[in-house]
C-alpha cells in the first residue's frame, strides 16, 4: 500500500512538476556524453571514407571551440527559457488565477523544450573533457561522432527554442486556457464518473457508526479505493467517506465513518483500529488541490478565471462570458452522468465502501453564484447565465437537477430585479428569464 501511494505521487509529479523530465534528459545526456567518446575511441580508425567526410574534421583545439560555444550558448538560452516559463506563470497567477498554475506547470512540451536545452548542454560538457591534445605521453584524440552528435543537438536546440517560443505566445492566451481546463476537466469526469445512472442505493449508517479520523492535514487528492475494499472486506465492515476529493482534511478530525457489515454489532475496537490505519495510507493529501479524482476542481479554475475578470482591476467581461460559454458545456456534460455516491462493492455484490461525490445542484451553484455575485451589475454576464440555465434545462430530464435550475433561476431573477440595469437591459434578461421557464417546461422555441 505504501508502494502504491509513493507511484501514485512519483506519477503525479511526473505530470505536473517541471524537473522529472529535463532531470532524465541530463542523466541520458550525460551516459551519451560517456559512452560516444568511447565508442568512438573503437571505431574511429575503422570508418570509411564515405562515411568520415560527413563527420566532424577539426583537430583537438577546434573541437574544443565547437563544444565551448555549444555548452556556453546552451546555458545562456536555457536562462532564457527558464525565465519566459517563470513570467509566464506570474502572469497566469495575477491576470487569471493562481490555481492555473497546475495547468501551465504540466505542459509536456515546457518540459521536453527544458529536457532538450539541458541535455545538450550536459552533452557537450561531458564529450569536451574526452578531447585530448598530442603531448610526448599521449597521442591526440578527437571524438569525431561525439561532436558531430554535439553540433547536431545544437540545431535541434535551436529549433526547439523557437518553437518554445511560438508555443508560449499561445499559451498566455485565454483561450488557450480555458480550453486546456475544459478538456482536463472532461478527461476527469471520463475517468472519475463511469457508473450507469442508479445501479444501487448507499445502505444508510447505523446510529452506531463509528467515526475514522484523517491522518494528515492538507487538501484530499487522492483515495486508494483497492486498498480500502480490501481492508473493509477483511474486517467485515462497512466504510463511507464522508469528505469529497477536493476538500481540506485536518488531522484528527472525522472524515468517515464506519460500521459492521451485518449493521446489529458494533464494530470492534480492533477492526475499527485497522479500518482506521488504512485509511490513513489510502487516503492521500497534498498541500494543493488536483484533478486526479477532483471532478469539481475543473470548475472552480473556471470560475475563478471568470470572477477575475469580473474584478474593478481588470474589467473584461468579454473572458468572463467566454468562461462561462466553457462552464455551460461542462455542465450539460455533467447533467448526463451520474453524480450519486460511488460504491464499491465484495465479490458477493454486497456494499463495502461508499465515497461521497459532488451532486449536481452543488457543482451548479459552483458555477453560478460567484459569477451572479460578481457579475450583478453587468448585463452580458447575466445573459449567458441565463442562457446556460436554457441550455441544461433543456438537456437534463432528471426532476432533482431541473429543480436546482429552478433554485439557481430565482436567484438570478432575484438579482436582476435588485440592481438597478437599463430599462433595455432589464427587459432582455427578463425575457430570458422567461424562455428558461418555457425551456424547463419543455418547449425551447417558446417566447416570453
Amino acid at each position: 500500500m505504501v508502494s502504491r501511494r509513493w507511484w501514485n505521487a512519483l506519477r503525479e509529479a511526473w505530470r505536473t512538476e517541471l524537473w522529472p523530465v529535463p532531470s532524465l534528459c541530463v542523466a541520458v545526456a550525460v551516459a551519451m556524453g560517456v559512452a560516444l567518446p568511447r565508442l568512438d575511441g573503437r571505431i574511429d580508425d575503422t570508418l570509411p571514407g564515405a562515411m568520415t567526410a560527413y563527420l566532424f574534421s577539426g583537430g583537438p583545439e577546434a573541437a574544443r571551440t565547437v563544444l565551448s560555444a555549444v555548452a556556453g550558448s546552451l546555458i545562456t538560452v536555457t536562462s532564457l527559457t527558464f525565465s519566459l516559463t517563470v513570467v509566464t506563470l506570474q502572469l497566469a497567477s495575477s491576470q487569471y488565477s493562481p490555481r492555473l498554475l497546475r495547468t501551465f506547470t504540466h505542459d509536456r512540451f515546457v518540459h521536453l523544450s527544458l529536457g532538450v536545452l539541458l541535455g545538450t548542454f550536459t552533452y557537450a560538457l561531458t564529450v569536451l573533457r574526452t578531447v585530448r591534445a598530442s603531448l610526448s605521453e599521449q597521442a591526440a584524440f578527437v571524438p569525431q561522432i561525439s561532436v558531430t552528435v554535439a553540433y547536431l543537438l545544437a540545431l535541434v536546440s535551436v529549433l526547439t527554442l523557437v518553437v518554445f517560443l511560438a508555443h508560449l505566445s499561445g499559451q498566455i492566451r485565454v483561450e488557450w486556457i480555458l480550453r486546456r481546463v475544459h478538456a482536463d476537466t472532461t478527461t476527469t469526469m471520463r475517468r472519475v464518473l463511469t457508473e450507469p445512472a442508479g445501479t444501487t442505493t448507499p445502505p444508510p449508517a447505523p446510529d452506531h457508526a463509528v467515526p475514522l479520523c484523517a491522518g494528515r492535514s492538507g487538501f484530499l487528492t487522492w483515495i486508494d479505493e483497492q486498498a480500502l475494499l480490501a481492508a473493509t472486506v477483511d474486517a467485515a465492515a462497512v466504510v463511507c467517506v464522508d469528505r469529497l476529493p477536493g476538500d481540506s482534511l485536518i488531522a484528527g478530525t472525522p472524515i468517515a465513518h464506519a460500521w459492521s457489515a451485518d449493521g446489529a454489532a458494533e464494530l470492534s475496537a480492533d477492526h475499527r483500529d485497522a479500518l482506521t490505519a488504512c485509511l490513513h495510507q489510502s487516503v492521500q493529501t497534498g498541500f494543493e488541490r488536483t484533478a486526479a479524482q477532483d471532478v469539481a476542481f475543473g470548475l472552480r479554475q473556471l470560475v475563478d478565471v471568470v470572477i477575475k475578470a469580473l474584478s474593478p482591476g481588470i474589467n473584461d467581461p468579454t473572458t468572463a462570458v467566454h468562461g462561462l460559454g466553457h462552464i455551460a458545456a461542462l455542465m450539460c456534460d455533467l447533467a448526463g452522468r451520474d453524480l450519486g455516491p460511488r460504491l464499491l462493492c465484495d465479490e458477493a455484490g454486497q456494499v463495502r465502501v461508499v465515497l461521497r461525490r459532488p451532486d449536481f445542484a452543488t457543482l451548479l451553484d459552483l458555477a453560478v453564484a460567484q459569477p451572479c455575485r460578481y457579475g450583478a451589475q453587468e448585463p452580458a454576464v447575466l445573459s449567458r447565465l441565463l442562457v446556460m440555465l436554457r441550455e441544461i434545462g433543456w438537456i437534463t430530464d432528471d426532476p432533482a437537477q431541473r429543480d436546482a435550475v429552478r433554485t439557481q433561476l430565482d436567484r438570478l431573477t432575484r438579482t436582476i430585479e435588485h440592481h438597478d440595469v437599463d430599462l433595455h437591459d432589464g427587459e432582455r434578461l427578463r425575457d430570458e428569464a422567461q424562455r428558461v421557464r418555457y425551456t424547463l417546461a419543455g418547449r425551447w422555441t417558446g417566447t416570453a
